[in-house]
């Protein structure tokens, strides 16, 4: 069962996902907060596997929000902006997936299910976002790059897929391997480069230039 907190200043808005993560049998709804603030200590206390946070709250936002609670539970960050700073922000601060509200109820289902596997899920518009904000530095960084060559080819093309936006499923198809063997890739992967998780692997590869 997936526990999923919901983090929104709006109380109507906490109540449309509610019905949505309810309608889904292997989910259930571990509370719910109204601000940042709230959101942390319900994460703290309640423990959930997956926390649909929004951006603008009082008291403390939903980026801070996130910083504090990453390494506890996944963050869904759900806005009804699209400002680049928030991407990057909320991204920095170990959020896994980011999604508008105006997306459509199965596309946050999925979003829940992927970031409760371990994946990291970002909306194509963002993903956009993303890529056109490192194709427009004059050169990627470089001070990584020594940490790439630990990697074996394949971990390096499993890096290249995922910082594409490709979950462990859609991985193996393009690959052809197991999904499992991805799932190890990755693991070996995020350890070698001493990352948090996948969303720090997507901006590391944009940085090197692996991606673009």
């Amino acid at each position: 069962m997936i526990r999923v907190a919901i983090a929104d200043d709006q109380a109507m808005v906490r109540a449309g996902f509610r019905l949505i993560v309810q309608s889904q049998k292997d989910m259930q709804v571990a509370g719910e907060a109204s601000d940042g603030n709230e959101a942390v200590e319900l994460a703290r206390r309640e423990r959930p596997h997956v926390v649909l946070m929004d951006i603008r709250m009082p008291r403390m936002d939903g980026i801070e929000a996130t910083r504090q609670i990453a390494g506890v539970a996944r963050v869904v960050i759900l806005t009804t902006f699209e400002l680049d700073e928030y991407v990057f922000d909320a991204l920095a601060a170990g959020a896994s997936a980011f999604l508008l509200k105006a997306a459509p109820p199965e596309d946050l289902i999925r979003a829940i299910r992927v970031v409760a596997e371990g994946d990291a899920l970002l909306a194509p518009s963002i993903t956009r976002k993303l890529i056109e904000e490192f194709a427009r530095r004059p050169e990627p960084a470089r001070r990584q790059l020594k940490q790439l060559e630990s990697l074996t080819e394949r971990e390096r093309e499993v890096l290249a897929e995922v910082a594409r936006g490709l979950t462990n499923s859609e991985i193996a198809g393009r690959l052809h391997v197991s999904e499992t063997t991805v799932k190890t890739h990755v693991a070996h992967m995020l350890d070698k480069l001493q990352l948090r998780d996948r969303v720090q692997a997507v901006i590391l590869a944009y940085e090197v230039g692996l991606v673009g």
